[in-house]
């Protein structure tokens, strides 16, 4: 399963792969960073969708169409705000990916790729929110035996972050 996961630098809104997860806000009516990108290039027909999901909460995730993007789906998942690590960030975070994972599961979806949830303007700590998520997913592979997989993404926002995810998945 190690060789179904992989690092690169991206724009997420450019992949052409089933599902790209948007790292929203309890709303999913857009934002800053990655959940303003996905709202922007998938076009009004998203925000209209998500207008009807009645919100998220923190580590739950929604699937969406995908609609001007080259992804079929958007699975939308609410990370954690960064308290300094004693508030049950990580219990979250690994929510959120479990959350998302199960729902392409669910849905057959055979490509993801995921953004590095939380890390943005929410402050969780890069490389802590880099091993929980290469970990998260691995493990949810091979428990589920997630055969129709082809591939997951760690689509990344810069070199640190993309050094970051490289190094954990080659230490699986």
């Amino acid at each position: 399963m190690k060789e179904k996961l992989k690092a690169k630098r991206a724009d997420i809104t450019t992949l052409g792969v089933d599902g790209i997860v948007n790292a929203a806000n309890h709303t999913l009516l857009g934002g800053g960073g990655v959940d303003g990108a996905i709202h922007r290039a998938a076009g009004r027909e998203l925000l209209e969708e998500c207008k009807g999901l009645g919100g998220c909460q923190t580590g739950m995730a929604k699937i969406t169409k995908g609609y001007s993007l080259k992804a079929k789906y958007v699975i939308h998942t609410v990370g954690p705000i960064w308290k300094g690590g004693g508030s049950g960030e990580a219990s979250l975070l690994k929510q959120c990916y479990t959350s998302v994972l199960n729902l392409a599961y669910q849905y057959n979806l055979k490509s993801l790729a995921f953004p590095a949830i939380s890390t943005g303007i929410y402050g969780y700590p890069k490389k802590e929110a880099t091993f929980l998520a290469v970990e998260t997913v691995f493990g949810f592979l091979i428990n589920h035996n997630y055969q129709i997989l082809e591939g997951i993404t760690f689509c990344c926002f810069d070199d640190e972050t993309l050094e970051l995810y490289q190094n954990k998945i080659l230490s699986l």
